[in-house]
Protein backbone atom coordinates (compact mmCIF):
# COMPACT_ATOMS: atom_id res chain seq x y z
CA UNK A 1 0.00 0.00 0.00
CA UNK A 2 1.34 3.42 -0.99
CA UNK A 3 1.08 5.73 2.02
CA UNK A 4 0.44 9.40 1.36
CA UNK A 5 0.69 11.83 4.26
CA UNK A 6 -1.25 15.08 3.97
CA UNK A 7 0.49 17.46 6.35
CA UNK A 8 -1.32 20.72 7.01
CA UNK A 9 -1.51 23.84 9.08
CA UNK A 10 -4.93 25.44 9.30
CA UNK A 11 -6.22 28.41 11.26
CA UNK A 12 -9.79 28.90 10.08
CA UNK A 13 -10.48 25.53 8.42
CA UNK A 14 -10.01 26.40 4.75
CA UNK A 15 -6.90 24.24 4.32
CA UNK A 16 -8.48 21.37 6.24
CA UNK A 17 -11.52 21.48 3.96
CA UNK A 18 -9.17 21.23 0.96
CA UNK A 19 -7.20 18.45 2.66
CA UNK A 20 -10.31 16.33 3.07
CA UNK A 21 -10.92 16.53 -0.68
CA UNK A 22 -7.26 15.81 -1.45
CA UNK A 23 -7.55 12.71 0.76
CA UNK A 24 -10.64 11.62 -1.13
CA UNK A 25 -8.65 11.85 -4.36
CA UNK A 26 -5.75 9.84 -2.96
CA UNK A 27 -8.00 7.13 -1.56
CA UNK A 28 -9.72 6.82 -4.95
CA UNK A 29 -6.50 5.48 -6.47
CA UNK A 30 -6.19 1.71 -6.09
CA UNK A 31 -3.37 0.77 -3.73
CA UNK A 32 -3.07 4.22 -2.15
CA UNK A 33 -4.24 5.53 1.19
CA UNK A 34 -3.95 8.97 2.76
CA UNK A 35 -3.72 10.18 6.34
CA UNK A 36 -4.20 13.81 7.31
CA UNK A 37 -1.86 15.24 9.95
CA UNK A 38 -1.43 18.72 11.33
CA UNK A 39 1.76 20.44 12.46
CA UNK A 40 2.00 21.82 16.00
CA UNK A 41 0.48 25.20 16.72
CA UNK A 42 2.93 27.85 17.91
CA UNK A 43 0.45 30.57 18.88
CA UNK A 44 -0.81 30.70 22.49
CA UNK A 45 -4.46 29.80 23.06
CA UNK A 46 -5.29 33.35 24.15
CA UNK A 47 -3.98 34.74 20.86
CA UNK A 48 -6.01 32.23 18.84
CA UNK A 49 -9.07 33.20 20.87
CA UNK A 50 -8.56 36.88 20.03
CA UNK A 51 -8.23 35.89 16.38
CA UNK A 52 -11.61 34.11 16.65
CA UNK A 53 -9.97 30.92 15.39
CA UNK A 54 -12.18 27.83 15.64
CA UNK A 55 -10.97 24.63 17.35
CA UNK A 56 -8.34 22.65 15.46
CA UNK A 57 -9.50 19.68 13.39
CA UNK A 58 -9.54 16.28 15.06
CA UNK A 59 -6.49 14.89 13.29
CA UNK A 60 -3.17 13.80 14.81
CA UNK A 61 -0.23 16.14 15.27
CA UNK A 62 2.75 14.90 13.29
CA UNK A 63 6.37 14.70 14.40
CA UNK A 64 9.26 15.22 12.01
CA UNK A 65 10.42 11.63 12.35
CA UNK A 66 7.09 10.29 11.10
CA UNK A 67 7.72 11.79 7.65
CA UNK A 68 10.11 8.89 6.97
CA UNK A 69 7.18 6.47 6.94
CA UNK A 70 5.39 8.17 4.02
CA UNK A 71 5.80 7.21 0.37
CA UNK A 72 4.71 10.72 -0.61
CA UNK A 73 3.78 13.93 1.21
CA UNK A 74 1.30 16.64 0.28
CA UNK A 75 1.62 19.83 2.31
CA UNK A 76 -1.37 22.13 2.81
CA UNK A 77 -0.83 25.69 4.01
CA UNK A 78 -2.43 29.08 4.30
CA UNK A 79 -0.32 31.94 3.02
CA UNK A 80 1.34 34.62 5.08
CA UNK A 81 2.47 37.48 2.83
CA UNK A 82 3.22 35.15 -0.07
CA UNK A 83 5.02 32.46 1.94
CA UNK A 84 4.19 29.53 4.20
CA UNK A 85 3.13 30.36 7.77
CA UNK A 86 5.54 30.29 10.70
CA UNK A 87 3.95 27.13 12.08
CA UNK A 88 4.81 25.10 8.99
CA UNK A 89 8.26 26.68 8.78
CA UNK A 90 8.92 25.82 12.43
CA UNK A 91 7.95 22.22 11.72
CA UNK A 92 10.22 22.04 8.68
CA UNK A 93 13.02 23.58 10.71
CA UNK A 94 12.72 20.57 13.02
CA UNK A 95 13.59 18.16 10.18
CA UNK A 96 17.35 18.79 10.35
CA UNK A 97 18.05 15.22 11.42
CA UNK A 98 16.14 13.88 8.41
CA UNK A 99 18.10 16.25 6.15
CA UNK A 100 21.42 15.10 7.60
CA UNK A 101 20.57 11.43 7.14
CA UNK A 102 18.97 11.89 3.71
CA UNK A 103 15.80 10.22 4.97
CA UNK A 104 13.50 12.10 2.59
CA UNK A 105 15.64 11.95 -0.55
CA UNK A 106 13.60 10.79 -3.54
CA UNK A 107 10.20 11.09 -1.87
CA UNK A 108 7.58 12.94 -3.96
CA UNK A 109 6.02 16.04 -2.44
CA UNK A 110 3.38 18.55 -3.46
CA UNK A 111 1.61 21.58 -2.05
CA UNK A 112 -1.87 23.10 -1.94
CA UNK A 113 -2.72 26.43 -0.39
CA UNK A 114 -5.16 29.09 0.72
CA UNK A 115 -4.80 32.84 0.31
CA UNK A 116 -7.03 35.68 1.41
CA UNK A 117 -7.14 37.38 -1.97
CA UNK A 118 -6.41 37.01 -5.65
CA UNK A 119 -2.70 37.58 -6.21
CA UNK A 120 -2.14 36.91 -2.51
CA UNK A 121 0.52 34.23 -2.99
CA UNK A 122 -1.06 31.41 -5.01
CA UNK A 123 2.24 30.98 -6.88
CA UNK A 124 4.89 32.53 -4.61
CA UNK A 125 3.91 30.32 -1.69
CA UNK A 126 4.56 27.21 -3.77
CA UNK A 127 7.73 28.60 -5.35
CA UNK A 128 9.29 29.55 -2.02
CA UNK A 129 8.25 26.19 -0.58
CA UNK A 130 10.21 24.32 -3.23
CA UNK A 131 13.47 25.37 -1.55
CA UNK A 132 12.49 23.29 1.48
CA UNK A 133 11.94 20.26 -0.73
CA UNK A 134 15.14 20.79 -2.70
CA UNK A 135 17.31 20.73 0.40
CA UNK A 136 15.76 17.40 1.36
CA UNK A 137 16.25 16.00 -2.14
CA UNK A 138 12.51 15.51 -2.52
CA UNK A 139 10.76 15.40 -5.91
CA UNK A 140 8.32 18.27 -6.40
CA UNK A 141 5.15 17.10 -8.14
CA UNK A 142 3.05 20.03 -9.42
CA UNK A 143 -0.42 19.65 -10.82
CA UNK A 144 0.21 21.37 -14.13
CA UNK A 145 -3.11 21.81 -15.93
CA UNK A 146 -4.82 18.54 -14.98
CA UNK A 147 -8.14 20.32 -14.31
CA UNK A 148 -8.94 22.21 -17.52
CA UNK A 149 -12.62 22.67 -16.63
CA UNK A 150 -11.54 24.76 -13.66
CA UNK A 151 -8.20 26.15 -14.80
CA UNK A 152 -9.46 27.54 -18.10
CA UNK A 153 -12.73 28.78 -16.64
CA UNK A 154 -12.98 32.57 -16.96
CA UNK A 155 -16.61 32.76 -15.82
CA UNK A 156 -15.94 32.41 -12.10
CA UNK A 157 -13.11 32.85 -9.63
CA UNK A 158 -11.30 29.56 -8.98
CA UNK A 159 -8.06 29.60 -7.04
CA UNK A 160 -4.98 27.47 -7.62
CA UNK A 161 -2.14 27.43 -10.10
CA UNK A 162 0.04 25.01 -12.03
CA UNK A 163 1.86 24.38 -8.75
CA UNK A 164 -1.13 23.04 -6.85
CA UNK A 165 -4.76 23.39 -5.87
CA UNK A 166 -5.82 26.46 -3.96
CA UNK A 167 -8.66 28.39 -2.45
CA UNK A 168 -9.48 32.00 -1.67
CA UNK A 169 -10.56 32.62 1.91
CA UNK A 170 -11.54 36.26 1.49
CA UNK A 171 -9.99 39.14 3.43
CA UNK A 172 -12.21 38.32 6.43
CA UNK A 173 -11.87 34.55 6.08
CA UNK A 174 -15.58 34.08 5.39
CA UNK A 175 -15.27 32.41 1.98
CA UNK A 176 -14.92 28.62 2.08
CA UNK A 177 -13.58 26.54 -0.84
CA UNK A 178 -15.86 26.56 -3.87
CA UNK A 179 -16.97 23.48 -5.80
CA UNK A 180 -14.40 24.21 -8.49
CA UNK A 181 -11.59 24.54 -5.95
CA UNK A 182 -12.61 21.30 -4.26
CA UNK A 183 -12.61 19.59 -7.67
CA UNK A 184 -9.03 20.76 -8.14
CA UNK A 185 -8.08 19.39 -4.72
CA UNK A 186 -9.66 16.05 -5.61
CA UNK A 187 -7.74 15.95 -8.90
CA UNK A 188 -4.48 16.79 -7.17
CA UNK A 189 -4.95 13.92 -4.73
CA UNK A 190 -5.53 11.51 -7.59
CA UNK A 191 -2.65 12.69 -9.79
CA UNK A 192 -0.13 12.95 -6.96
CA UNK A 193 -0.88 9.51 -5.56
CA UNK A 194 -0.56 7.96 -9.01
CA UNK A 195 2.96 9.40 -9.26
CA UNK A 196 3.86 8.31 -5.72
CA UNK A 197 2.57 4.81 -6.45
CA UNK A 198 4.83 4.51 -9.49
CA UNK A 199 7.86 5.77 -7.58
CA UNK A 200 7.29 3.42 -4.64
CA UNK A 201 6.70 0.28 -6.70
Amino acid sequence: MTKIYIVIYTTYGHVFKMAEKVKEGVDAVDGCEATIYQVPETLPAEVLEKMHAPPKPDVPIITANELKEADGILFGVPTRFGMIPAQMKAFLDSTGGLWQSGALVGKPAGIFFSTATQGGGQETTALTFVTQLAHHGMIFVPTGYISPAEQFNMEEIIAGSAYGAGTFAGADGSRMPSAGELNRALAQGKSFSAVAKKLSS
